[in-house]
């Protein structure tokens, strides 16, 4: 681990020189690709010149303390109260640098596509469909993401048999990779009189985006169809052929996009959903292999796997994945969903140390 580290730091020295180089900073390409590694080496670097100090620390302070060993007690026993001291911190900074040097997931820092679909459940479920696009969207505004609806097929009373939606931001993909997979909801339907609780789901899918350079689309491979828009309101509803239904051959996905006015738009943002799924087919490709050998300790992100449920009764939400449960559903479904997502990350990196080890 150390020479890595040694390594990363001289790197970190050399781009610092480039990064100030006047006719490096004239190439803007060339000046970005430099930056953008520079940045990302930064943390690890950061943390590794906080160990070697107090390594270098935990040396001095053992040196100090054979010189007073048996002739100043009071001073023997606060350096041995600072040795233990170090002796923890070091031990934390080299559990934090065995997370720094994991391998980066290529797609964390990319924006996300978001879909959700009603599950079983009927009209219950396209209203817990819609709670749970509440969610990610308060979610995404406590973050200072951008949110916008791709496509959306509405039910008469307010929720959703199907919604797909981007999330623009920062590490987006990172944090809410760990969603894919079945939401469970169990509470008294509005629609029932009785006060009986009922089980309904929703299967949420989270894609990153991917850029033409991820994956290439053949445009022969295209079946591409317009027709109306359907849906509440808007000049543009059943009048013009704007909608757009994209069908990719080879595979059968089909995206459809509606939202805009404008067919060119719908055409573009089909396009960036189709994109999408198909790098989430080759991820999930890759997943399949490596859980060939391994099974992640949260979950493979397969739609079929029931990771979460919601009841409303008790108050509560629970991870089966980790089995952390918090009784805080009101402030979970407002986006307060931090300390699950930081729990997964956590469940994420003790697996891959411990599979590394």
């Amino acid at each position: 681990m150390l020479e890595k580290l040694d390594f990363l730091t001289d790197k970190y020295k050399d781009l610092s020189k480039k990064i100030s180089d006047p006719e490096i900073i004239a190439n803007n390409t060339v000046w970005t690709k430099y930056v953008k590694e520079h940045a990302e080496i930064e943390p690890v670097v950061t943390k590794y010149q906080q160990y070697k100090k107090t390594v270098s620390e935990l040396a001095e302070a053992r040196e100090m303390l054979a010189d007073a060993k048996d002739k100043d007690k009071e001073l023997e026993d606060l350096i041995k109260s600072e040795i233990a001291e170090l002796s923890d911190r070091k031990e934390a900074l080299e559990e934090e640098l065995k997370v720094l040097l994991l391998p980066k997931d290529p797609n964390d820092e990319k924006n996300v596509f978001v879909e959700i679909r009603a599950g079983t459940g009927g009209e219950e479920a396209a209203l817990f469909a819609g709670t749970l696009f509440r969610m990610y969207n308060r979610y995404a505004e406590r973050r200072g993401w951008k949110a916008e609806i791709i496509s959306a097929n509405e039910t008469n009373i307010g929720g959703f048999k199907e919604v797909v939606f981007m999330l623009e931001g920062k590490g987006a993909y990172s944090r809410l990779k760990y969603e894919s997979g079945v939401h469970r909801v169990q509470r008294v339907p509005t629609t029932e009189s009785g006060g009986r609780i009922h089980t309904s789901a929703a299967t949420v899918a989270v894609l990153p985006e991917a850029q033409e350079v991820d994956i290439e689309i053949n445009p022969n491979d295209l079946r591409i169809d317009v027709f109306r828009s359907s849906g509440h309101g808007g000049q543009s509803v059943n009048t013009t052929d704007s909608a757009v239904r994209i069908t990719h051959l080879p595979t059968g996905l089909v995206v459809s996009c509606q939202d805009e006015k404008s067919q060119l738009k719908n055409k573009e943002k089909a396009l960036k959903v189709l994109r999408a799924r198909l790098l989430d087919m080759e991820i999930a490709r890759q997943n399949e292999e490596i859980a060939q050998s391994r099974k992640s300790q949260v979950g493979s992100g397969d739609r079929s796997e029931r990771i979460r449920t919601y009841n409303y009764p008790q108050g509560r939400v629970t991870d089966h994945r980790i089995g952390l449960t918090l009784y805080q559903l009101e402030s979970f479904l407002d986006g307060d969903l931090d300390e699950m997502i930081d729990a997964l990350v956590t469940s994420d990196q003790a697996e891959k140390l411990k599979n590394a080890e």
